[in-house]
């Protein structure tokens, strides 16, 4: 009973500082995120919710770098600050197992891992997917469109757009807009008081309240005139908001498993939608491997109250290159399978290494790596409750 008690204050503390980790970087991405749209949003006039809106649909495809490195970091922390304080060296002296003291990191990164695999498999690519429509529509609305506000501006050939003001949503006022694009028929010139700016499947188009179209006939000598209510203006060069193609990482895994073969660029990309789905099964195991690797070095060998430098270099270093070679793995599967072979060789082998390790059945091995004498290693080979 003392042990699940025990357990059971790891399993708090180490949720605790993954979180408090978790939600540090978080922030950081956020507002690394922000600052990359913000300028478009600026541009664009658009609102600061479009902003926010943005940003944190940018934020699920970064958890499978996160949350690992989160419950990583606590694990180090927590478990270095128990052997500093004693706690973990009055537990292994009444025979309890690494195996036992371990069970809260590998409970919390099986936990985070089916998270990451949830995350990964639906989450992340429907989120990735709205936010570049989102980038999408502002861009085709407002590409083509940077009026400024007390000049005139030229828009392409033949058609010039002056405006008084224009507010923070969007909204213009005080316009005037002269078109001669129509060669076979008098210039116009259209005043009114509001107008909007707004992108449809036809194009971009500038729609006018509340004003008078004035046209003046060369051969009559006459000026004629019109007052609307509303009225349409088609600008040119302004292409069609368009349904785009959805890369494989904005694709769901439904959709990944079942592509559109009648879709050209589809049937082209089997092989990186193939990629994609061992990508997403493989990326949240190393939630499993990161803590497990952090706990096995530090519980390994002697449990030194005066510091586990040393170790937590160690676990640091094993962590940055269990990184580097799963990335590598993944570019190589863009050039031969054996690297989607890899990709889960990588988080699967730490694993299996350091569960044997922590196991009575290591015990051996255990010795033998760290020079620990028979009776020492006989503790390691105890209760494993």
């Amino acid at each position: 009973m003392a042990m699940k008690i025990f357990e059971s204050y790891i399993l708090k503390n180490l949720t605790i500082g993954t979180v408090f980790v978790a939600v540090t970087l978080t922030l950081i991405v956020f507002l690394t995120q922000s600052l990359r749209f913000l300028e478009m949003i600026l541009e664009a006039n658009t609102s600061s919710t479009t902003l926010w809106l943005l940003t944190l649909l940018a934020l699920p495809r970064f958890f499978e770098i996160i949350l690992p490195l989160s419950l990583m970091t606590a694990t180090l922390f927590l478990y270095n600050k128990m052997i500093m304080d004693s706690e973990l060296i009055a537990i292994r002296a009444v025979g309890k197992s690494p195996f036992s003291l371990a069970k809260p990191a590998i409970a919390l990164g099986l936990v985070i891992t089916i998270l990451l695999w949830i995350n990964a498999m639906w989450v992340a690519p429907a989120s990735l997917d709205r936010m570049q429509k989102m980038r999408l529509a502002i861009t085709a609305e407002f590409s083509n469109m940077l009026f400024k506000e007390g000049v005139f501006n030229r828009i392409g050939s033949g058609l010039t757009v002056y405006i008084h003001k224009r507010d923070s949503k969007g909204e213009l006022t005080g316009l005037m807009i002269y078109d001669s694009r129509d060669k076979s028929k008098p210039p116009s010139t259209i005043m009114a008081k509001r107008g909007l700016i707004i992108a449809t499947n036809e194009g971009q188009q500038v729609i006018v309240y509340d004003g008078s179209r004035q046209e003046f006939n060369n051969k009559s000598n006459i000026l004629q005139r019109l007052d609307f209510d509303r009225y349409t203006i088609d600008l040119p060069n302004s292409s069609p908001v368009r349904t785009r193609w959805q890369e494989p990482d904005e694709r769901t895994i439904t959709e990944l498993l079942r592509p559109d073969m009648q879709n050209d660029r589809d049937k082209a990309s089997l092989h990186e939608f193939y990629i994609e789905i061992h990508r997403r099964i493989t990326g949240p195991l190393l939630a499993l491997a990161f803590p497990l690797i952090a706990v096995t070095t530090l519980l390994m060998g002697e449990l030194n109250r005066r510091g586990q430098a040393k170790k937590i270099i160690i676990a640091v270093a094993l962590v940055i290159l269990l990184q580097s070679l799963y990335l590598a793995s993944y570019n190589l599967t863009k050039h031969s399978d054996a690297g989607i072979l890899f990709m889960y060789i990588i988080p699967l082998l730490p694993v299996a290494i350091c569960m044997f390790l922590l196991s009575k059945y290591g015990e051996v091995t255990r010795r033998k790596l760290f020079f620990l004498p028979a009776k020492a290693a006989n503790l390691d080979n105890m209760d494993m409750a």
